[in-house]
């Protein structure tokens, strides 16, 4: 997946933690190990109610969004994602916290360069990352779909929140919100499908080893994993990162 967007959100969560510690505001620690922790249980509901059905999960996300800095549609949809694949995959053990720290390392949760999460779960504008076009420390990947995802007909660019690149969102791209179209601008569609790359991929999270497989499926840098480890480690514990 892409890290194009990886700078931003650090240089977003070294303001914050500044601004917080300027108030002396006292916050929990972020705990350290890996797999980060599951953070506050994912209320049942019917997962497969018409429509927008991560929807169900607002008095949920609304009761700390504010406290974690995530958009409540987006947790809604990172909730949703990690109770669909504890029912189609228990041998996983994805949590919700794995996914907004992907979401918040990748996008600021749909917000980069002034974009923002509709009550739909749009990301609009569309969040489009640079041309993959091998430049220093880009890699070089040459477009696969005539640029029908991304707008560029010679590079492949990563997309939509959760940053995929439109060959991986062929293959695993799914339809989370029931509006019949798999939409990686769709904060729910790519929070899901991300959950699903990452099972397939790390097997059991639960486990370090699971958990550190996947990540480094998703992003090959070491670095990478450890941020978003910091940041879903964070929000384990209610605080924001």
């Amino acid at each position: 997946m892409g890290e194009v967007l990886k700078k931003t959100g650090a240089s977003a969560a070294a303001v914050v933690l500044l601004g917080l510690a300027g108030c002396g505001i006292d916050r929990p620690p972020i705990p350290e190990g890996i797999p980060p922790g599951p953070g506050t249980p994912v209320p049942v509901i019917d997962l497969d109610a018409p429509g927008r059905a991560a929807l169900q999960l607002r008095p949920w996300a609304d009761e700390q969004a504010d406290r974690l800095a995530i958009p409540s549609t987006a947790l809604q949809a990172y909730g949703y994602a990690a109770a669909v694949m504890t029912r189609a995959r228990p041998d996983c053990g994805i949590a919700w916290t794995t996914l907004a720290g992907i979401g918040s390392v990748e996008s600021g949760h749909g917000t980069h360069r002034g974009s923002s999460v509709g009550d739909d779960g749009a990301v609009r504008p569309p969040i489009v990352g640079v041309p993959l076009d091998g430049s220093p420390g880009v890699a070089l990947i040459k477009d696969t779909d005539g640029g029908a995802l991304d707008g560029d007909p010679s590079y492949e660019r990563a997309v939509g929140p959760l940053q995929f690149i439109p060959e991986t969102w062929k293959r695993w791209g799914v339809d989370a919100n029931g509006d019949g179209v798999a939409d990686p601008q769709s904060i729910d569609d790519a929070a899901l499908t991300a959950a699903r790359y990452l099972c397939a991929s790390g097997g059991d999270l639960t486990s370090e080893l699971g958990w550190q497989r996947a990540l480094l499926t998703y992003n090959q840098s070491r670095g990478y994993l450890l941020t978003v480890r910091d940041r879903a480690a964070g929000y384990s514990v209610g605080r924001r990162v």
